[in-house]
């Protein structure tokens, strides 16, 4: 097996610690190192090489669930780079977002009860979308140039588009 469990994410697939990877290679190379690591390929292997396979292979589904997303990209390439997220400590965030925020809620919780909660589920889900796209970019940005306190900030605001969106999704779902 060539995989090593001490190797970071990227270099699990043989990427470079970068937030902007192309999604259709990073599939392609999960696939390629799913189908070289899978355990049944090892089934008949010495009991070393099947668990060595089995946490290869949990690793790998991991790091391609962490890369995959930009949001938990971002998070990780943050924290490779020794930036602790503070998530559970940290409560200070931009005032005029956090207004954003309010509003947002205020306007989902209006939804409910609108004559055609759809449609303004729609529109909403749509601003978020919006919103959601500004800030991937602005991260890509603040990655690349190393400015990762900006990068954390805007990591932690698209974590709460990221929320308000799910919350879209399951109000659809119940109008269903």
């Amino acid at each position: 097996m060539q995989a090593d469990l001490r190797k970071n994410y990227f270099e699990l697939f043989g990427l470079a610690a970068a937030f902007d990877i192309d999604p259709a290679d990073l599939a392609a190379r999960y696939r390629d190192l799913a189908r070289r690591l899978h355990p049944d390929k090892f089934a008949a292997r010495p009991d070393p090489e099947r668990r060595l396979s089995l946490q290869l292979t949990a690793r790998l589904n991991e790091a391609f669930q962490v890369l995959k997303d930009p949001i938990r990209r971002g998070r990780y390439l943050l924290s490779l780079r020794g930036v602790d997220l503070g998530e559970e400590t940290d409560t200070a965030m931009d005032p005029a977002f956090l207004m954003e925020q309010m509003e947002l809620r205020e306007a989902l919780a209006q939804a409910r009860g609108c004559a055609d909660p759809r449609t303004r589920l729609a529109e909403l889900a749509n601003d978020i979308q919006r919103r959601l796209a500004a800030k991937l970019h602005t991260l890509a940005a603040q990655l690349q140039q190393d400015r990762s306190s900006e990068a954390r900030a805007t990591l932690r605001e698209m974590q709460f588009l990221e929320r308000s969106r799910r919350e879209i999704d399951n109000l659809e779902e119940e109008l269903a």
